[in-house]
């Protein structure tokens, strides 16, 4: 199978996505393309990075889709995983149980799809203690422990600016192998951690760029 380029890993993803919430019936690349913004010619191309005929065209049969015209929600979607490596679940944690670490705790989403919290910490015993959660929540220090004893890959990071670089570097000293990061810094970490920046301002101000041009 051809290597995969990271744009088109991204809009994969994104397509995974508009098939979960459309799985009724088959899809061309017309409709994918009303539905993302993308042309056929994309959607058919970083389709064709799966190794498969899955049709898709205004008319065209897709085999592997089963029906005459379209792509099949169905088929497509395991085919998007199994290329991406989503078709098995990960373990991940949440770092940091502040307003937002504590939020995703209990985010019904995570009880679906190919991902299982399996634990919380914090630096502050006493929140820890107190915090209701369905997964277990242990000290910041508990970190390697937890992280070997539940085989988890993927930590969320919502700690505050000051303290991620510390945590990120516990983290990957445990074991982590990627780390959504919430906090408005630049991790300086070995390049076999991934890491994902998500910074709510950078957002605002790509969207303000966007609308004002």
């Amino acid at each position: 199978m051809e290597q995969i380029p990271e744009p088109a890993k991204e809009r994969l993803l994104f397509l995974m996505r508009i098939l979960e919430k459309n799985r009724e019936k088959p899809l061309t690349s017309g409709n994918l393309e009303a539905l993302t913004g993308w042309s056929s010619h994309t959607i058919r191309k970083d389709i064709s990075f799966l190794g498969g005929d899955y049709g898709g065209g205004p008319g065209g049969g897709a085999k592997k889709a089963g029906t005459s015209c379209g792509y099949n929600p169905e088929t497509l979607m395991p085919a998007i995983k199994a290329a991406l490596g989503l078709n098995r679940r990960r373990r991940f944690c949440v770092v940091g149980l502040g307003r937002l670490g504590s939020a995703y705790l209990n985010f019904q989403s995570f009880e679906l799809g190919e991902f299982e919290l399996a634990a919380g910490f914090d630096s502050n015993v006493n929140r820890v203690e107190i915090l209701k959660s369905p997964v277990p929540l242990y000290p910041a220090y508990k970190i390697p422990e937890a992280v070997n004893r539940f085989a988890i890959e993927i930590a969320l990071l919502c700690v505050p600016g000051e303290a991620a670089q510390a945590s990120a570097e516990k983290l990957a000293a445990a074991g982590i192998r990627g780390i959504v990061n919430f906090a408005p810094v630049v991790l300086s970490l070995p390049p076999e951690v991934a890491v994902r920046n998500v910074y709510v301002m950078d957002e605002l101000r790509a969207l303000a760029v966007k609308i004002s041009h």
